[in-house]
């Protein structure tokens, strides 16, 4: 009992405050710095490129077939041919003299990337408009940011760029900017060189960058750190499974996996206990197999499919899953009414005749649309959770990851359950007090316009970042 409650203890200490946090921007982020810095009669830029775990895990096979020194040599290359320059109208050629690589600790046990790198150019004969474009990881989420400085003997002017960056060059991401990323790939000023070489920019050596640590990611980093754990005895599995469902409960109460829609439509179908129930079973499922088909894109289709851009497909099919699903509970909803006043019609007719009968329109849930609302919520997996996954692999431990990622997502579906619960437990309240206004005679139809609003809402997010 001694062992278990230590054993318990040390699980949540670790899992409040975890050594190592996931990268603040996302595990799929690619995110890029540009210090341009004009200095005497030439032109550098300190370039750097911070990638989160899952690129980082993506890249570990090139990095190990070629080798760290290779690797970094080749990536530095690939990152200065993608840098434009024009000094008026000019272009101005850019190479990579040095470079800095480092692999700084992320979640989960997996690595970030952080690539200094040093670029310069031949000496500037001109002045002018000093213009400055990052192609590199086009398409690719992350942070962007672009800086001008001026060095020493050169002179710049009207710069769009500021003179210091936000992100101390991608090392501490400001909080309040995480949900909102910098997003600058192009910048220009007015230049003057002066004479001489000046002096270029440094590069903080690897030493300190394998020690660095960002910004604390906030959330599920205890969940992603139970992978981590030694000495897997049973006590430590069973408390790592309750950790993991209370992270996939609490993973559940953030914005996202269509909480209102559920509660909506039990409300305007009727729904009883058991459907909430069948609701929780299909998101787990339907949670649990999204990790793995995402783990399995990102290790064998990597090449072809980047695993960052079917997020906002399956937005896209979640929305207009929703957009049906509403659409569906509104007709039937028109169609009960409709239903209604005919056997209002009819039964004012015989109301004086021999015989009576009714004709009630049996209401009940279309199983297609509640597995529709169940894979709808679950269908897009979290991150944190894919993480653990490929951790999973990268330390053997593919079992242990699996029914983690099982746990979590029976903690997702527990939350989307008990707020099924207590929509169907609210409208029976609402039926026993036998409230006859007409804002309760319209739920059923207000239920179905959230459904679609929601749906469509869904829908608008996802297709400007497809196109």
């Amino acid at each position: 009992m001694k062992k278990l409650l230590a054993a318990l203890a040390a699980l949540a200490a670790l899992t409040f405050v975890a050594s190592a946090a996931g990268h603040p921007l996302g595990n799929f982020t690619i995110n890029r710095y540009s210090r341009v810095e004009p200095s005497g009669n030439r032109l550098y830029v300190l370039y750097v490129l911070d990638m989160a775990e899952i690129p980082t895990f993506q890249a570990k096979p090139d990095v190990d077939a070629k080798g760290e020194a290779v690797y970094g040599t080749d990536l530095a290359d690939s990152l200065a041919r993608h840098v434009e320059a024009t000094v008026g109208g000019r272009p101005v050629a850019l190479r990579a003299v040095k470079h800095v690589l480092a692999f700084p600790p992320g979640q989960a046990g997996l690595r970030t990337t952080r690539l200094e790198v040093l670029l310069s150019s031949p000496r500037l004969a001109h002045g002018g408009t000093l213009v400055y474009r990052d192609r590199n990881y086009s398409g690719r989420i992350g942070w962007k940011e672009i800086v001008i400085q001026s060095g020493s003997g050169a002179h710049v002017a009207g710069s769009s760029a500021p003179t210091s960056s936000i992100s101390h060059e991608l090392l501490s991401y400001p909080k309040n900017l995480l949900q909102s990323p910098l997003d600058v790939t192009e910048a220009t000023a007015q230049l003057t060189p002066g004479s001489g070489n000046g002096s270029p920019p440094t590069l903080i050596p690897r030493s300190i960058l394998d020690q660095r640590v960002g910004v604390r990611a906030v959330s599920d980093g205890g969940f992603a750190s139970l992978i981590t754990r030694d000495h897997l005895s049973i006590g430590v599995i069973l408390i790592s499974l309750a950790i993991a469902l209370f992270w996939g409960a609490a993973h559940a109460l953030s914005p996202g996996h269509g909480k209102s829609i559920v509660a909506a439509y039990l409300v305007g179908q009727r729904g009883t206990p058991r459907h909430a129930a069948l609701l929780g079973l299909v998101v787990t499922i339907t949670h649990t197999l999204g990790v793995f088909g995402l783990g399995l894109v990102t290790l064998l289709l990597s090449q072809f499919i980047v695993p960052d851009t079917l997020y906002p497909w399956l937005n896209l099919i979640a929305g207009l899953m929703v957009v049906g699903i509403g659409l569906s509970v509104l007709r039937s909803r028109l169609r009960k009414r409709r239903a209604s006043q005919v056997h209002v019609l009819h039964h004012h007719e015989h109301e004086h005749g021999p015989h009576t009968h009714t004709h009630d329109v049996p209401e009940g849930l279309s199983a297609r649309n509640l597995i529709a609302v169940g894979v709808s919520g679950g269908l897009l997996p979290c991150p944190s959770a894919l993480v653990v996954l490929l951790a999973a692999i990268s330390l053997h431990r593919i079992a242990f990851g699996l029914v983690l990622i099982v746990a979590f997502s029976l903690g997702l579906a527990l939350t989307i359950t008990g707020i099924g619960l207590v929509a169907v437990y609210a409208k029976r309240v609402f039926n026993r007090m036998s409230m006859e206004g007409g804002l309760v005679r319209l739920l059923p139809a207000v239920s179905a316009l959230v459904i679609l609003v929601a749906g469509a809402l869904m829908t608008a997010r996802a297709i400007p970042k497809i196109t």
